[in-house]
């Protein structure tokens, strides 16, 4: 396996972790994005029971904290990530109210029909698109909101570069069309459908890589594994760059029925 074909799950955990805790995305997206979907779900409170699954630092949660009423759960793997997410919380005065903790998405610590709303951004891929929907579904209330950023398609047919690589990174991609048949199949309602837009990956994403990765070679000079995790960053997005009206980001809002 050449460098550049390796993918994030290659690497060692500890430096994909310190690289990605500096940048207050792990991901494509933006605040006006995050927004945008929760514009779609309506049935928020102040009793509201919210968990954001695959949190990082939580970029996203602090916003939807900002904008909404209820209590938010915040979970993430990685220790390093739930203390940098805590501190921000308390910083924001938010503590009362946004809490991260350390967990696995495949073994959350809710009670069955007990949310009002999963958020997921750019995460869902880690547990797999179809067993997240369907898992997840028990935790939530009837009438209850899915909303998740995940990874498609744009078109049937596509260049062999970029299907490889994707085929490699996660198989499980697919369609937009093809990934809303997969929600209503789980038992939602597809509520609303968008493609983030280029800017959640060069502005809100890229720019600030870019000053990570110097940062972080910087640190580690000399060291092969950080150099390799480096090489691949930049490999995906020269990807992204040369093959962009291929593949994105999608936003998908989603309503549990009876």
């Amino acid at each position: 396996m050449s460098n550049e074909n390796k993918s994030i799950h290659d690497f060692d955990f500890n430096l994909i972790c310190e690289f990605f805790s500096s940048m207050e995305r792990q991901g494509p997206g933006s605040p006006d994005v995050t927004l945008k979907a929760l514009g779609f779900i309506d049935n928020l409170t102040e009793q509201s029971l919210i968990a954001d699954l695959g949190c990082g630092t939580g970029g996203q949660t602090m916003t939807l904290a900002k904008h909404i009423q209820g209590k938010i759960t915040a979970l993430d793997l990685f220790p390093d990530f739930i203390h940098i997410f805590n501190r921000n919380a308390t910083q924001l005065g938010l503590q009362d109210r946004v809490k991260g903790i350390i967990g696995s998405m495949d073994n959350l610590p809710f009670q069955d029909e007990e949310l009002d709303l999963i958020w997921s951004e750019g995460a869902i891929y880690n547990i797999g698109f179809e067993r997240g929907l369907n898992e997840w579904r028990k935790y939530l209330k009837t009438g209850g909101y899915i909303a998740v950023s995940e990874s498609s398609w744009f078109t049937d047919e596509r260049p062999a570069e970029i299907d490889d690589f994707w085929m490699n990174a996660y198989p499980e991609i697919d369609t937009i069309p093809n990934q809303v048949a997969k929600i209503h199949k789980a038992g939602y309602l597809p509520v609303a459908t968008f493609i983030l837009p280029e800017t959640c990956w060069t502005e809100h994403y890229f720019a600030p890589k870019i000053i990570a990765e110097e940062v972080f070679l910087h640190k580690y000079a000399g060291n092969k594994t950080a150099e390799e995790l480096i090489a691949s960053q930049r490999h995906e997005d020269e990807l992204y760059s040369k093959y962009k009206e291929f593949y994105g980001y999608t936003f998908f809002i989603a309503k549990k029925m009876g």
